[in-house]
């Protein structure tokens, strides 16, 4: 069971990695969201699971992989917004969130637009 500590710490780097996700949108020349879909940070506070959604489609690999190459400067930036709130800053693990592409994959066959259409 998550304690209010986890909770708590999830919550600040969820808003914080949000805010910096729609500041470098704004800035990009491309039209491109990544949403925080959830945190999930470890018993001990070491570990941050950072799940992303990223539209559109297309830019997923590319995103991520820019995203995993620059772990340490967003690690550093968390560590600078939380700093005096926590001792030790989490570790930064990132990953994708397919949880709406599941939902519009079942909803495409329910449907019957999918692949394999409902009989």
């Amino acid at each position: 069971m998550e304690s209010n500590r986890q909770r708590k710490v999830a919550q600040i780097i969820q808003e914080d990695f949000a805010e910096l996700f729609r500041k470098q949108a704004s800035e990009s020349k491309q039209s491109i969201l990544v949403s925080v879909s959830d945190v999930k940070v470890s018993a001990d506070l070491g570990v941050a699971k950072i799940y992303l959604s990223i539209f559109p489609q297309e830019f997923r690999t590319a995103v991520m992989k820019e995203i995993e190459e620059n772990k340490a400067q967003y690690r550093n930036f968390i560590g600078q917004k939380m700093g005096k709130q926590v001792r030790i800053i989490p570790q930064l693990n990132f990953y994708l969130d397919t949880a709406l592409d599941d939902v519009e994959k079942l909803e495409k066959e329910l449907r019957g637009e999918g692949d394999n259409p409902v009989l």
